[in-house]
């Protein structure tokens, strides 16, 4: 039950962070406060500006692209994505076949490791520091595979227009298909040790409920909008890449509170790994990247590419004056809007709980403004 505020002007304004460590240095909540309980959250953007759309319309197609690893340095290689099949979409590119099992491989190792560390990072703000180390254990696995194709382990910058910038190793599949077991071996260690826990259950349960016309109302995606009971999911609504021909299931939980949000994102772990198991065990043999020219100039025109990111649906829109570089770009981070239905969660919740909402949106605040 949400407390509802009473007469009194008594009010106490606080600032909750930047520095707070569950705000990560980037954001500021302003908070109104009547005791223990909250009357009022605001968030405040604009610690970080890097001018990520303006700097696109400066610099030619492929200049832009190691830009898009910045947007969200925890799932990299969906901007990737969205950037390129947009760009591919206007230029008329198509991609071969193994480029976009290499593709969809990445992504989905890239959505794991994003994963771990929202799972770490959270349960570190409520108080709990062993799992991050469980969760860093399993990720370098992971992060020595993605290292291993692409030179990089957080910023990536390996999708190119028409596939990918090189092939994978020849042990790529095999290292693949063993991370994929090993996680899911340790899957039931991590409900032993936190899922179950009364601890988690009593800061996440019954907190920071959402229905699903509210989180449709603010624009939610991803887990946010999954964990209020609507299995909508990108890769499925919108079907993309060679996704369409993988099995695999969307989670979705109808209670929409933070524990539900929390029960999502451990279950794509396990959806993820049922995608890389597929999109590598069918690897096609072929160039892993279609010709595109050096200087690109897409005919005049616009196109969008929307994929699924960890955070929920990323959609990049490019406008083609006929030149080198893009006249227009627009990108629409799922953070934004994640982080706006915060207002309404916080809203009668204890200062206490306003932590566990805002770790259960997985936030990762947009820098991409003009």
């Amino acid at each position: 039950m949400r407390f509802e505020p009473g007469p009194t002007e008594d009010k106490l304004i606080l600032s909750m962070g930047p520095q707070h460590p569950s705000t990560h240095g980037v954001l500021r909540i302003l908070l109104e406060l009547d005791g223990e309980y909250i009357v009022r959250a605001e968030p405040v953007l604009g610690y970080i500006h890097r001018m990520h759309e303006w700097m696109a319309e400066q610099k030619t197609y492929f200049q832009f692209m190691p830009n898009m690893g910045r947007v969200d340095y925890l799932h990299a290689m969906a901007w990737n994505w969205a950037y390129a099949g947009a760009v591919e979409r206007l230029a008329g590119i198509e991609v071969p076949e193994r480029g976009e099992h290499i593709r969809v491989a990445v992504t989905e190792l890239n959505r794991i490791s994003s994963h771990l560390l929202w799972w770490g990072a959270y349960l570190l703000d409520l108080g709990a520091f062993t799992p991050i180390m469980y969760a860093f254990d399993d990720r370098e696995i992971l992060l020595d595979i993605l290292q291993a194709v692409t030179g990089s382990r957080l910023t990536y910058s390996y999708f190119t227009f028409g596939g990918v910038y090189n092939d994978v190793p020849g042990d790529f599949a095999p290292r693949c298909l063993a991370f994929t077991k090993h996680l899911r071996s340790r899957l039931p260690m991590y409900r032993d040790l936190v899922t179950d826990n009364v601890i988690l259950r009593g800061r996440c349960e019954g907190i920071g409920e959402m229905d699903v016309d509210l989180a449709r109302r603010y624009g939610a995606t991803g887990p946010v909008i999954r964990g209020s009971g609507a299995p909508v999911d990108t890769r499925r609504a919108e079907p993309y890449s060679v996704y369409g021909k993988f099995d695999f299931r969307i989670p979705a939980y109808s209670q929409g509170d933070a524990m539900a949000r929390y029960m999502v994102r451990m279950d794509e772990l396990e959806t993820s790994c049922d995608i890389i198991d597929q999109a590598v065990s069918e690897l096609p043999d072929g160039p892993c990247s279609a010709k595109a020219p050096k200087t690109l100039k897409p005919p005049k025109g616009e196109a969008c590419y929307a994929v699924e990111g960890a955070r929920g649906k990323i959609l990049v829109h490019v406008r083609s004056d006929g030149g080198p570089k893009p006249y227009r770009v627009k990108l629409r981070a799922p953070g934004f809007s994640n982080l706006s239905v915060f207002c309404e969660l916080a809203r009668g919740t204890l200062l206490a709980d306003a932590v566990s909402i805002l770790g259960s949106l997985d936030l990762v605040i947009p820098e991409i403004d003009r």
